[in-house]
């Protein structure tokens, strides 16, 4: 009893001492496990320390380019800035001065048609001149002139209308070239007929000699044909050159001489004659002093506008000037 006893015992014992040493022995492999894993998570720690680093250093690179980069970027601003500064300026210099010649130019259109109206009074020279004034004001690129060109228009269309006296002068110089056609008066003939003796002979031998007629009171000689029409178109002409002077009364006179000459001078039963005298007398009753053109007022809003223009660029310089020095 006391052996089964003590062999259980022994038994127990064992199999204690057995499960012990299991035990241990399975600790022992789950510490080495654990140890190893340790050592991986620890390598792996290492490795992700290193590449933590140089990824530390790359970002600083990086930050660097990155600072590099802005720095250069705001110096391509700037030079960019001043690019545009300096184009801008040149396209206003460029706009200006284009501007100013056009604007120079549709002054002095407009001081020479004005002239030329004052002078000659010649509305049709002084006519084309603001028509020319407008063409040139119109290629403006400032808009603030189109005011000027509605005057100049005005100032057109008045020196078109002022023309009444265009159909007299086409009139006076169709006359003129008709006047080489319209007969002469004929020659008086001998009184007397009767007396076909001596005194015939006598006349037909110094017929060839001396030539005796009435002239009618005529100036110069019916007998010369081409001096008579020369001196009634030089009263055409004078007549033409009245009304584009404007000077009415010249006009009627010199009308009113040709048609005295044509009364003295011409034959005045043909009815290309009678017809000429009836126009000279429509001519020089329908003759009318016309008031003349109030010209200069577009002339003068433009020499305004330019001047105010000529102010505003004073003024706007220093303004550009500070704020291109404000920029950073």
């Amino acid at each position: 009893m006391a052996l089964a006893l003590l062999l259980s015992l022994l038994a127990l014992g064992l199999a204690g001492y057995v499960g012990w040493r299991q035990w241990q022995q399975m600790q022992g492999s789950a510490s080495d496990n654990l140890d190893q894993r340790v050592a991986h998570v620890e390598d792996t720690l290492g490795t992700l320390g290193d590449e933590r680093t140089l990824l530390r250093q790359r970002l600083g690179d990086a930050e660097q380019v990155n600072r590099g980069l802005r720095e250069e970027l705001l110096g391509q601003g700037e030079r960019l800035r001043n690019l545009e500064d300096a184009v801008a300026k040149l396209s206003e210099k460029s706009l200006s001065g284009h501007d100013a010649m056009l604007l120079d130019e549709t002054e002095t259109l407009l001081r020479m048609g004005q002239q030329r109206y004052v002078l000659f009074h010649d509305a049709q020279g002084a006519a084309a001149a603001y028509g020319l004034a407008d063409q040139a004001l119109a290629a403006v690129n400032d808009g603030a002139f189109s005011g000027v060109r509605q005057s100049i228009a005005a100032e057109r269309e008045a020196l078109q209308q002022s023309e009444p006296h265009a159909h007299a002068i086409d009139a006076l110089q169709q006359l003129r070239g008709a006047l080489e056609t319209f007969p002469l008066k004929p020659q008086d003939t001998p009184a007397g007929q009767a007396n076909a003796g001596a005194w015939a002979r006598i006349r037909h031998a110094l017929g060839s000699v001396v030539s005796v007629q009435r002239d009618n009171g005529a100036p110069l000689a019916v007998a010369d044909a081409r001096f008579a029409r020369e001196l009634a178109a030089l009263d055409l002409a004078q007549a033409q050159a009245a009304l584009l002077a404007a000077d009415v009364d010249a006009a009627r006179a010199a009308i009113v001489r040709a048609q005295a000459s044509l009364a003295a001078q011409f034959d005045t039963a043909d009815p290309a004659v009678a017809h000429a005298q009836a126009q000279l007398a429509s001519l020089a009753g329908t003759l009318k002093p016309t008031t003349p053109v109030q010209l200069g007022a577009a002339l003068a809003e433009l020499r305004n506008l330019r001047a105010v223009h000529a102010l505003k660029a004073v003024d706007a310089t220093p303004a550009r000037a500070a704020s291109t020095e404000r920029r950073p």
